[in-house]
């Protein structure tokens, strides 16, 4: 039987050890390297960060639209995802920008994205887990403090630096002490030293959780590279968006592919046919389509190159952005039996 039946496999992996090794070690070299050429070249990060907006953080936003909107009964379920809540934050957007002003905007973006990122690692390594063991519906205590305490020290670290822009466009941190810094440096230090000391028990017990185990490594390497090796905000920026985007077209192509067992189903035809894995390439192709041809035409709208316009090119790009966080924390949450079930980490 293929990977598609539910329940644990030796390794963990989600569909195929190929598919699966791109989705970890794939993203994180691409993430590690564009970092890498920024740092060496900086004159250059204006055209890498256009090849990452372009190729996957606008691809990456028109991937969640395949599941709200590519078939009938998604569409229908979520219909007020793509409709009232859209508008509600735009108009929330909007507000901040003009009482505010233009840095809130940013602020926000900032800390919200480092949530975001945290989150959606957070959900894939409990895939990962309970792909290995479906019992372990629930989240320990471990888990969680592994998860988050590392990009929590970094977004701390990022926020005591106190950079004054980011993107180029104005910013203002939280304040952070050193005594605060420095406690949570000891709490996500002992949190990972505690959850490497039970993976190695775990493997002398028999267990061979390797793509856990490879997810986690990206998860703690590409935090602590993005926030804390790496002192410019915006390289560091880059690795984390990067690692991120990337990560969640090939996890959502996934989830589409799974959901309908690599088979073409009459009821939902496009999205099925789309989702193939022969047609993989293609679907990849259709996305980047949209893609460009929506933000395009918006940013024409919008006049983007038009200097006097830019602050509302800013407000509507990041109420996509913000909508995006909202509805991925609405379809994703892996504790929902349909979750589950198309991921093939449970019956129940």
């Amino acid at each position: 039987m293929s990977d598609a039946v539910l329940g644990a496999n030796p390794c963990g992996w989600l569909r195929s050890r190929s598919f699966d090794m791109a989705l970890i070690v794939g993203c994180f070299c691409l993430a590690i390297g564009a970092g890498a050429f920024v740092i060496q070249t900086p004159a250059l990060f204006p055209l890498i960060l256009f090849f990452d907006v372009w190729l996957l953080g606008y691809h990456h936003v028109i991937s969640t639209f395949t599941r709200l909107t590519f078939d009938t009964d998604s569409l229908r379920k979520h219909k007020h995802l793509v409709t009232t809540v859209p508008i509600i934050v735009l108009i929330l957007t909007v507000a901040l920008a003009k009482f505010a002003g233009l840095w809130m905007i940013t602020t926000t973006y900032l800390y919200w994205q480092w949530f975001h990122y945290t989150r959606q690692s957070y959900g894939i390594a409990r895939v990962y887990e309970m792909k290995c063991d479906p019992d372990a519906k629930k989240s320990t205590l471990l888990a969680q403090a592994s998860i988050y305490l590392l990009p929590l020290l970094g977004i701390l670290h990022r926020s005591h630096q106190a950079p004054a822009k980011f993107l180029t466009m104005d910013l203002k941190v939280l304040p952070v002490p050193t005594w605060l810094l420095y406690t949570v440096l000891l709490l996500a230090s002992a949190s990972v030293l505690w959850w490497l000391i039970v993976q190695v028990m775990d493997y002398f017990k028999g267990k061979r959780k390797v793509a856990f185990w490879l997810f986690m490594a990206s998860h703690f390497l590409t935090f602590y590279v993005g926030y804390m090796l790496i002192d410019n905000i915006d390289h560091g920026w880059l690795v984390l968006n990067v690692w991120h985007n990337a990560q969640y077209i090939l996890f959502v192509w996934l989830y589409n592919n799974k959901r309908f067992g690599d088979k073409i189903d009459p009821q939902h035809w496009f999205l099925s046919w789309l989702s193939r894995r022969s047609f993989f390439i293609g679907y990849m192709a259709v996305c980047l389509t949209f893609s460009t041809a929506i933000y395009f035409a918006v940013s024409k709208a919008l006049g983007v190159y038009t200097y006097a316009l830019v602050p509302l090119s800013l407000v509507v790009f990041m109420s996509v952005n913000f909508h995006h966080y909202i509805v991925d924390g609405v379809i994703w949450k892996v504790r929902k039996k349909e979750t589950r079930r198309n991921l093939g980490i449970s019956s129940s």
